[in-house]
């Protein structure tokens, strides 16, 4: 029976209690546990899956604190307000610029400088105060981040999207149809344009102004007239500088924000007798993002763990009546997935192993096959709450306090989203 399926119980239930507003970490955790018991594994079977699992995220969890605590060093500087003034000339009263700016520097974050999320908490909270001052919903802007944050992988195969789309080709050889990474760029632009036109749709519907009042990071704004750079600024920006050079070099964001966090103590960008209240500052502020990811890990390990995903995909493939209905079920089983786990690169090999059987059986061509299950891998990474591609944006959004991770981040990057990518990507299937 579907309605008896684990994973969609799991995530159904974790969905319903992130909307009512419950914890997000508690959520997870109720779902993961019910969908271990629903799937037949015990309590203590489940509850060890969970634990093991949370290894997945390990790498990500710390790379969050210790960006977290480079983020309140350059919070603690002058670097903030010098950064305001320099840019305010250029965006004041011009919000759609500052929006689509800043959608332009996330998707550089995917591909030209891959360093993810790296970037958000340590550039956003600085514009909160312009944001403020120009009343910017920031729901758009939470789009916007994003949008950058997952367009580039569907469609440019450099960076992010090299190993994104590397996993395509890998997964759907190897269950029986040969495809090249040339075949999957030339389809998967098709997920980032569904997403441009989401991006519009969103600032479009979130034009009208919306009031924070001043907020923490109203001293940033008073203070940009007298800011100027000293030993401290530039100690705290080399220290930055040497954190993105390092994950670049090693491929590492731990050891790029370790490295960053000594060159600032050095240099004297954090004074040794406040190295203890900047680690602090910065579990404040990321802490609960990267336990967030822990146990999402977990929840996906559970997920595996159970025969729930390939008996939902069976049960529903002979309700599918054809090639819209395999194509629309295939997409709908692929956002529920994702929406579990938060990762769609960890979706791929899940789904791949059901998807191109059933592609072929339906006659879809490799292009429409790369199509689906590139797109049903895609859709829930925005919109799930697990997922760093919401979390990451929360993470600097939220920083004073008024921006809420489910209404203001989740939700509306579902809606704009992952509406607009599996109508079209179910649509163009059929036709190509």
């Amino acid at each position: 029976m579907i309605l008896t399926n684990p994973v969609l119980i799991g995530v159904v239930v974790m969905c319903a209690l992130c909307l009512v507003r419950f914890n997000v970490l508690l959520a997870i955790l109720v779902s993961a546990i019910l969908t271990g018991l629903v799937g037949g594994l015990d309590l203590a079977k489940t509850t060890s899956l969970l634990i093991s699992g949370m290894s997945g995220n390990l790498e990500t969890a710390l790379s969050y604190v210790l960006l977290g605590a480079l983020a309140a060093a350059v919070g603690a500087s002058n670097l903030t307000a010098i950064l305001v003034r320099s840019v305010s000339d250029l965006i004041s009263q011009r919000k759609f610029l500052l929006i689509f700016s800043i959608a332009a520097l996330s998707c550089l974050s995917q591909n030209l400088i891959p360093v993810h999320i790296a970037f958000i908490p340590i550039l956003i909270p600085p514009f909160l105060a312009i944001m403020n001052k120009m009343r910017i919903d920031r729901r758009a802007v939470a789009c916007a981040l994003t949008f950058g944050l997952q367009a580039p992988y569907l469609s440019i195969p450099v960076g992010f999207g090299l190993i994104f789309q590397n996993i395509l080709v890998k997964e759907i050889s190897a269950n029986g149809m040969a495809v090249t990474l040339k075949d999957v760029y030339s389809v998967m632009w098709i997920g980032s344009l569904s997403m441009i036109l989401g991006l519009v749709a969103a600032v479009a519907f979130y034009a009208k102004s919306r009031d924070y009042g001043e907020g923490k990071f109203a001293e940033v704004a008073q203070s940009v007239e007298n800011a100027h750079m000293t030993r401290k600024e530039w100690a705290v920006l080399a220290g930055v500088v040497v954190a993105f050079a390092v994950q670049l070099i090693y491929g590492s964001l731990p050891l790029g924000g370790l490295f960053g966090l000594v060159t600032m103590i050095v240099f004297g960008g954090i004074e040794y007798k406040k190295i203890d209240l900047t680690i602090e500052d910065g579990l404040k502020m990321m802490a609960f993002v990267a336990f967030v990811m822990l146990v999402a890990a977990g929840f996906a390990n559970v997920i595996r763990e159970t025969s729930g995903i390939g008996d939902l995909v069976k049960a529903v493939s002979l309700l599918a009546g054809g090639q819209l209905g395999g194509a629309v079920i295939m997409l709908i089983i692929g956002l529920l997935v994702t929406m579990g786990i938060g990762t769609s690169f960890g979706t791929i090999p899940i789904l791949a192993t059901i998807y191109i059987p059933l592609c072929i059986s339906l006659g879809f061509s490799p292009a429409a096959t790369i199509l689906l299950v590139g797109v049903a891998a895609a859709v829930g990474d925005a919109g799930s709450p697990a997922s760093d591609s919401t979390l990451g944006p929360t993470s600097g959004l939220n920083a004073d306090g008024k921006h809420n991770h489910i209404y203001d981040t989740c939700v509306p990057t579902f809606f704009f989203f992952n509406i607009p990518m599996m109508v079209i990507a179910a649509v163009v299937a059929l036709m190509i």
